[in-house]
């Protein structure tokens, strides 16, 4: 893809700034904002609801497959988007962009804006994933994960992979790199924005140190709105839907301040025009989608970098690529980075790498980050590259041997991975098997 040249030093000016040196600069374009900051920041993910389709039922492309975990000897099946990968065959999946433009305060916070860098990003364009420039390490002075790795030289990821975030993390997770095997993403087809109005008992404005602000949703009202959705559009349940907002987060529990679930997926019977009909027993049309946002750098803090422009977006998209009917499951798992999850037994391959992951391309691939800061010329917390998050692998989840071949050997060379950065995780519970809880 065409990308437009950023000099280096301007484009990490981040790295110059304190992260409270320019508290309060950004515009207020809020009524009494509610302060936020790292110490409030835990980000979560969240089910929109599951599905047991049948063979018959109209959905997304998928194959069924399983793998025995032999610390419990337990075989557990799974089912994931697109084809076996021991065929070696290739599928292309189409994709529908609803933005919303969700207002709160009466702030609109338009996921219209997100369309362009959505549409640029790794998601959809093909990238190199050999090396990257910055990934999370723990702060060498707390201990605390995870903050942006500074040694001024590139840090290996997956070796000769290269192409679309999707396509690239499920050949790495099954030792495809290379093979004719993919998953691709079709170019999206854009929906007109969506107006979504919170009403003041279900929604307020955060404002992070340096004054980003975000709009905080109820969890449970804002996902009514997309199930009602879902009954409107029309969509075509053998695509994938992308519910796209820019600067929203929710809250649970009616405390805005239990903040922040960054994404979901999950599954809706989907409207009839001509996709089957919408009750009946082996042939209903089952619409997998999923929900996130573009965050503009500057809102979350140095404990949180990798978490803006894309991330939540590539946390979501393979993690429905992996468990699109929201029904795969393991055993128990847990991470003590990822808290917030306790002890689960879900197949969600981000919510226990939550907060690592790496940069994508080079400054000025990205130049699609919306800069509140009428002081600088582009937002001061941009590198101008684009952030993923990490991804365990099934071998990670199914308690593979590290000698196990299933997925792409590490970076040492020491046996399969079980994450998308391999050795470079900054955690140890990731070089390594699950941990039951």
């Amino acid at each position: 893809m065409q990308q437009r040249a950023l000099r280096l030093p301007l484009s990490l000016t981040m790295a110059a700034l304190s992260w409270l040196a320019i508290g309060s600069i950004a515009a207020s374009a809020a009524p009494s904002p509610q302060p936020f900051d790292d110490d409030s920041f835990q980000p979560s993910s969240v089910s929109f609801g599951g599905a047991d389709p049948l063979a018959t039922d109209r959905t997304v492309e998928h194959w069924a497959g399983e793998t025995t975990n032999p610390l419990d000897g337990v075989t557990y099946r799974y089912n994931m988007v697109g084809v076996d990968p021991s065929t070696d065959g290739s599928t292309t999946v189409g994709v529908d962009i609803i933005p919303l433009d969700v207002t709160v305060d009466g702030v609109t916070f338009s996921g219209s804006d997100s369309v362009p860098g959505v549409l640029a990003s790794p998601l959809f364009n093909n990238f190199s994933y050999s090396r990257s420039m910055f990934g999370t390490i723990r702060d060498p002075a707390t201990g605390v994960c995870c903050v942006r790795r500074c040694t001024g030289s590139t840090i290996p990821i997956s070796a000769g992979n290269t192409g679309q975030l999707l396509d690239v993390t499920m050949r790495s997770e099954f030792n495809k790199v290379g093979s004719a095997y993919h998953l691709y993403l079709d170019t999206p087809t854009v929906y007109d924005p969506v107006a979504i109005d919170v009403p003041g008992n279900h929604g307020i404005i955060l404002a992070s140190p340096v004054g980003v602000h975000a709009a905080d949703v109820d969890m449970g009202w804002f996902q009514t709105r997309v199930h009602n959705l879902m009954g409107k559009l029309h969509l075509d349940p053998t695509r994938l839907a992308i519910f796209l907002t820019t600067d929203v987060v929710l809250f649970r529990g009616n405390e805005p301040m239990n903040c922040c679930v960054l994404g979901g997926h999950g599954t809706s019977p989907a409207t009839g025009n001509g996709n089957g009909p919408v009750s009946g027993n082996g042939n209903q049309p089952v619409q997998t989608f999923v929900w996130s946002s573009w965050l503009t750098p500057g809102f979350t803090g140095p404990r949180a970098w990798i978490n803006k422009d894309i991330s939540g977006l590539s946390h979501e998209i393979t993690e429905w690529a992996v468990d699109p009917f929201n029904n795969n499951t393991a055993q128990s798992w847990s991470a003590a980075n990822a808290p917030q999850y306790g002890c689960s037994d879900e197949l969600e391959t981000g919510d226990p790498t939550i907060n690592t992951g790496f940069s994508v391309g080079t400054p000025g691939a990205n130049v699609y980050d919306n800069n509140p800061f009428p002081q600088f010329p582009r937002n001061p917390f941009s590198d101008g590259m684009f952030h993923v998050q990490d991804e365990a692998f099934l071998p990670w989840f199914m308690r593979l041997p590290e000698e196990n071949s299933l997925s792409q050997p590490t970076q040492s060379g020491s046996g399969g991975r079980y994450t998308l950065m391999g050795d470079q995780n900054p955690l140890p519970w990731f070089h390594a098997r699950a941990v039951a809880c």
